[in-house]
This record gives structure tokens, C-alpha cells and sequence, in this order.
């Protein structure tokens, strides 16, 4: 299963947005490192399911339909916060470090209304500027990883001359343990000076750093939207950054439990709410969802939680949603299931990649694949899209 690492200093809503992305009921206090040990729960992305098109009833086994919207499973861990000097130890610095290693993008929480001082304590709003929060970040991973590679380096380097080693599976080994592969360590080098034998103390930490950025994409959530200080930030974080993704943690959470409570209709990503009976709410109540209603969903469109792991899933690790089956025609497992699993797949995969995924001895065995939507046998190359329904014959 995929895995998201939920990352930032301490008291920004990385908790809350954990919370509200996995109904999980983690610990939640205003001072830093209430998170001392990684908690590990399941949140999910949404994408469409076929079955409306196809007009069939889904039964699914490893994910969720609800009328029409697959509701396909992901790991998300919740990691200490980190703080200056992590990568030396400071703080939990190394345990935060180790824990997030085996993610493969990394969710950066924080504080849009600069309310949360560089070491996570809280200050008057509009008094800390959040986009020093981006590069701290990045510099503290990075120089936990360039720590990790220049330990040996010089030796290493002598090595590789000697046996005339691969120098990308040397920094690789290195790495292990990292989550970090040969090809992400291949694409980082193709960026700096060729000649390993030339580098300096700053190629190595440019060469971390690139492979940071390719190993693991990072989005930025702007929590406590809501307030007055965050609209200026929130923008000048998007005019800088690729991925910001505005949010309130609060307000999701705040939906989903009166959503439990069967007070409103609420599904998570979802732009607004339905009072199930006005009558119900009590005045605090109604005045906190006006709020909600008013300040984030009509400003942003949605809470920003739903909307983080989809991004983080479909458009940084740019995976697709495709549906193996047995039978064809019928679009189902060997057991009658129709559209049974929804497996989340690297953009531009082939069958063959597909049957490996699902079992390795599947991919083993690949003969050739078929469309089931066309009924047509495909070509073992073929680039699966979003939305495929593949049927894989072995031998």
C-alpha cells in the first residue's frame, strides 16, 4: 500500500489533518511534541468508478464504492514534528527522519496564519512567516541524507575508482533504508557535475537534494486557512510553489463528527453540506457550520483534505486507478465479483507491469492481457489509463 508521510513542526495541525484524513483519534494538544511515536492509519483517495458507466452493481474487496466514487486506500503517517538542528539530532530529529524515510511523497503541514514560531510554539498570527517553514524542511532532510552520504565519501570514492564500481549503486547502498531507488539516484546525478571524482561538499549536497525532490515529492497544505492572517500567505505560497493546497484541518473534523452524529450529509471533498434536520443543531452548532460553510468551503472550495491526498496520489506520484478482472465479459473475479479491485498504478504501466503489481507470480506467468471494456486482446506495451478494466491471462 502506498504510503504518505503527514510532515511539519510541531503544532501547525499535522495531527488534526491526520485525524480528519483517517478518522483516526490521535492526540491533540496546543505545545510541541504531542506526537512523540509515528501513528500509522489508513486514509483513502477517491476516484470514479466504472460502474455507472458500465451500469453494473460493484462489489469491491479492496476499496470502496460509494454511488459511483472509488474510495481506494492509502497509509498515511502521522511523524513527530520536527525542529532547527533535526538532522543533527536536536528535538526528535532522527526519529523523525527514520520514519518518514519509507514514504513515497511527503504531505509538509503548515501554519498559513503565522501563528507557530519556528520551534512549533505559538505567537500572534501574522508575526511568523510560514514560507521560512518550505525550505527548513528541505534543508533538514537534506542534510540528514548528505550527512548519511559524506560519512564514508571519501573512501567510497576511492573505491569506486579502484573496483571501477557503478557510482549510482554505490550511493544507493549508501542510502539503504531510505526508501531511495538506483533510478532515483541515477535521474539526481544527471544534474550535477559527471566527474564524482571533481565533487565538492556542495555537489553532494546538491546531489541529496535532487534526489530528495525526485524520491520524495512534497505538497504543501496551508492549515488554519480560515483565518484572517492565512489569505496573503496562502498566495504568496502559490505563487512561489507548484503544490499548496489550501486547508482546515478543524473544519473537517469538525464536519466529519457531525456527519457521524447524523446531523448533516457530508462526504469528504465535497464543497458543501446537507442539514439532515435544522432543528437538531443547537445555536452553537448552526453557528460553527455558517462559519465552516462561509470561511472555507465557499472560499476554497472543500476543506483541503480530501483534496491534498488526491493531489498527493494522483498528480506528484502521477498514479491511475485501474481494475483487474478474471472474467471479461462479466467484469468480475473467479468468485462472481464484479470490479472486485482497484489498484493505483504508475501513469504510463503496462499489463505487464499490472500483473506484477498484483501478484509476482502473475507477472511470472503474463501472456497477454485484454481491454475488457473492447473485448480485444492488447499489446503487452500497451499504456494503461485511468479507468481500465484489464483482464491478464497466464500460463
Amino acid at each position: 500500500m502506498l504510503q504518505i508521510a503527514v510532515t511539519g513542526k510541531p503544532n501547525v495541525g499535522k495531527s488534526s489533518f491526520f485525524n480528519s484524513a483517517t478518522a483516526s483519534k490521535v492526540e491533540m494538544a496546543n505545545y510541541p511534541f504531542t506526537t512523540i511515536d509515528a501513528n500509522i492509519a489508513i486514509g483513502h483517495v477517491i476516484d470514479t468508478c466504472p460502474c455507472k458507466e458500465l451500469d453494473v452493481v460493484c462489489n469491491p474487496r479492496n476499496s470502496e464504492c460509494r454511488d459511483g466514487k472509488r474510495i481506494i486506500p492509502v497509509e498515511l503517517i502521522d511523524v513527530a514534528g520536527l525542529v532547527p538542528g533535526a538532522h543533527e539530532g536536536k528535538g526528535l530529529g532522527n526519529k523523525f527522519l527514520d520514519d518518514l524515510m519509507q514514504a513515497k511523497v511527503l504531505i509538509h503541514v503548515i501554519d498559513a496564519s503565522g501563528s507557530t514560531d519556528a520551534e512549533g510554539n505559538p505567537v500572534e498570527a501574522g508575526t511568523y512567516d510560514p514560507l521560512d517553514d518550505i525550505d527548513f524542511m528541505e534543508n533538514e532532510i537534506v542534510m540528514w541524507l548528505y550527512g548519511i552520504l559524506s560519512r564514508n565519501w571519501v573512501r567510497l570514492a576511492r573505491k569506486i575508482g579502484a573496483e571501477h564500481l557503478d557510482v549510482s549503486k554505490v550511493i544507493y547502498e549508501q542510502l539503504s533504508g531510505t526508501g531511495i531507488t538506483v533510478e532515483d539516484v541515477i535521474e539526481a546525478k544527471r544534474k550535477i557535475e559527471p566527474d564524482y571524482n571533481k565533487w565538492e561538499e556542495e555537489d553532494l549536497i546538491e546531489l541529496t537534494r535532487n534526489i530528495l525532490k525526485i524520491s520524495k515529492p512534497m505538497i504543501i497544505v496551508a492549515n488554519k486557512a480560515d483565518l484572517p492572517t492565512s489569505a496573503e500567505n496562502i498566495k504568496r505560497l502559490q505563487e512561489k510553489y507548484p503544490y499548496v493546497i489550501p486547508c482546515s484541518a478543524e473544519s473537517e473534523l469538525a464536519l466529519v463528527r457531525a456527519a457521524e452524529s447524523g446531523l448533516i450529509n457530508y462526504t469528504s471533498g465535497d464543497s458543501s453540506f446537507d442539514l439532515v434536520e435544522d432543528g437538531k443543531l443547537n445555536k452553537n452548532q448552526k453557528t460553527a457550520l455558517d462559519y465552516i460553510q462561509t470561511n472555507i468551503l465557499d472560499v476554497y472550495g472543500s476543506t483541503g483534505i480530501q483534496k491534498a491526498l488526491n493531489t498527493a496520489i494522483f498528480d506528484l506520484l502521477d498514479m491511475i486507478t485501474v481494475y483487474p478482472v478474471s472474467d471479461e465479459h462479466k467484469y468480475t473475479d473467479q468468485k462472481g465479483n464484479v470490479l472486485p479491485d482497484a489498484f493505483l498504478i504508475k501513469k504510463g504501466s503496462t499489463p505487464h507491469d499490472l500483473a506484477f503489481v498484483i501478484h509476482s507470480d502473475i507477472g511470472d506467468k503474463f501472456l497477454y492481457a485484454i481491454d475488457a471494456r473492447k473485448n480485444m486482446r492488447i499489446s503487452s506495451d500497451y499504456e494503461l489509463v485511468s479507468g481500465d478494466i484489464i483482464s491478464i491471462v497466464t500460463t
